[in-house]
């Protein structure tokens, strides 16, 4: 009775996936989208114009590779092309080595065009160090300019009309220091000053997020500020001068219809047509922080955001028509001989223990040494998560597991959910996991079997739930519902999860034959 109700709610389901899939191919060249503009984990937005074409960046911390670089014709579809650096290796914690670097690592990058070069500029916190890469072609490959070993806290590049470049950040305030001209480190005897405090303007809590631009021959530093029983707050501060005085004003307090929740810490961009839009950030639940693309107009010289009611619209016109979906979680059959860029691993890879081409169209992923956790599972394989549903199945073939290892698919995050194949007394059980507590298995005879994650976040629901199926028709709901959560022990959103490691003997290996994506509901 449990599995005839299963597969009847998973043929609705996929039934639902093709009406979703044929609605979006109706809509992807729709006039207008429904905000957030990308409705996963993408915290820390920094976006410019290039010509006719848009690129942002965002905070990956913990994953491997870093610093993802998106890219768009018209602000609303958003597509990797590249990663800034394939691993950071400032301690033996990003391989996972006496400690790791979860909720750390790098944080709130800058990026910037200048000279024919593209600049991005981002700090870790552990250690502390600050870097500049720079590429010609942003898809390419990015080259280290600047290691600097001090953190300057969301911090942000401003190449100035006079040739001088200056990097503005902190938390609490606003520190403007200068760069020397070949951007490899601070420059000694340059401008070095304080322009603001919270404290100096009667802004009480936290002020973080800066994003320094020019404009009109004015200088703007937009930060967010949250105040007391308020939500956060997006503020502009503004001067003819570097060194000040800054006045300061909120140009956007809102929810977006998310209670406590607000829309803040970002930048605005301008299209070549001369409208101005900004790209912020909403804490929205499990799925993560997740970007939103609001309308900017100019008044007396400030960038106010929202509509005429200072309202986060939920629905837009698109700033530039014409152009096409693209995902930002796909399906992957693993046929390619190259990882695919919307994939990314739980901190620095073991490249010796993961591999495309050992058995072809497979993943396989090896286990390397004796691991208590997933957690401690350096090779672990993720995308992100979607909202408002979406659903993420696994094909794995266990024959080559060995006693003690533990191989499956998590809603993953700092309390993870875990559908998995464990390995004990010579047999091998599915068995599902809410964080510490297992909550149901079964037996597993077969070679292969599939694992599948719904994912429902759908205002504030966080649910998820597993399945399994001998045949990837049939599915049984394994365990109880499980209840997604952010915290900031990890910083981020939930993402799917694919995980291998030995608790007893390394040696071991699965293959995981395909990851199947559908978004069920967008909005």
């Amino acid at each position: 009775m449990k599995q005839t109700a299963t597969f009847l709610f998973y043929i609705l389901l996929i039934i639902g996936c093709s009406n979703n899939n044929r609605a979006v191919q109706d809509t992807a060249m729709s006039t207008t989208f429904t905000n957030p503009v990308i409705f996963a984990d993408a915290p820390d937005p920094d976006v410019i114009r290039v010509g006719s074409d848009f690129y942002m960046v965002t905070t990956t911390m913990h994953l491997m590779p870093g610093v993802p670089v998106m890219h768009s014709k018209d602000l609303v579809n958003w597509q990797i092309i590249s990663y800034v650096v394939p691993e950071l290796k400032d301690s033996p914690a990003y391989d996972l080595e006496g400690g790791n670097v979860y909720g750390q690592g790098q944080w709130a990058s800058s990026i910037r065009h200048h000279n024919g070069k593209f600049y991005v500029f981002f700090a870790t916190n552990r250690p502390q160090k600050t870097y500049i890469y720079s590429a010609v072609d942003p898809a390419g490959t990015w080259t280290k300019v600047m290691d600097l070993n001090e953190r300057l806290h969301d911090t942000s590049l401003l190449f100035d009309d006079d040739g001088r470049i200056y990097a503005a950040g902190g938390s609490g305030g606003v520190r403007i220091r200068e760069l020397r001209s070949d951007l490899s480190g601070l420059k000694e005897g340059g401008l070095d000053t304080m322009v603001f405090r919270g404290r100096d303007m009667e802004l009480n809590n936290l002020l973080e997020g800066s994003h320094i631009q020019k404009h009109d021959g004015k200088y703007y530093v937009f930060m967010i500020w949250w105040p007391s029983r308020g939500i956060r707050t997006q503020l502009a501060f503004r001067s003819d001068k570097l060194e000040g005085p800054y006045e300061y004003k909120v140009i956007l307090s809102d929810t977006l219809d998310l209670r406590g929740a607000g829309v803040a810490q970002g930048n605005i961009v301008d299209t070549e047509d001369g409208r101005w839009y900004a790209m912020l950030f909403q804490d929205h639940g499990a799925v993560g922080r997740v970007p939103v693309l609001i309308p900017c107009r100019w008044e007396d010289g400030w960038p106010i955001l929202g509509d005429e009611n200072g309202k986060v619209p939920k629905v837009m016109e698109k700033p530039v028509q014409g152009y096409p979906k693209t995902p930002i979680v796909v399906s992957d059959d693993f046929k390619s001989p190259d990882l695919g860029l919307t994939w990314e691993w739980n901190h620095n890879p073991d490249n010796t223990l993961w591999s495309l081409t050992e058995r072809k169209g497979y993943m396989r992923l090896k286990t390397g040494k004796i691991t208590s956790s997933i957690f401690e599972a350096r090779n672990m394989l993720s995308q992100r998560t979607e909202g408002r549903m979406c659903s993420g199945t696994i094909a794995l073939d266990v024959r080559n597991m060995q006693e003690g290892d533990i191989a499956g698919l998590t809603a993953y995050c700092s309390e993870p959910g875990i559908i998995q194949v464990v390995v004990e007394n010579g047999q091998k059980f599915i068995v599902m996991k809410d964080r510490d507590e297992e909550k149901e298995r079964v037996a597993l005879t077969k070679k292969k079997v599939y694992l599948r994650l719904d994912c429902d976040f759908t205002d504030g629901v966080d649910n998820a739930e597993f399945y399994y199926s001998l045949n990837n028709h049939t599915w049984t709901k394994l365990g109880t519902n499980f209840k997604m959560v952010y915290n900031l022990r990890h910083f981020m959103g939930n993402r799917f999860g694919i995980f291998n490691y030995a608790t007893k003997v390394p040696g071991g290996y699965v293959d995981i034959d395909f990851f199947e994506y559908n978004r069920t509901s967008e909005v």
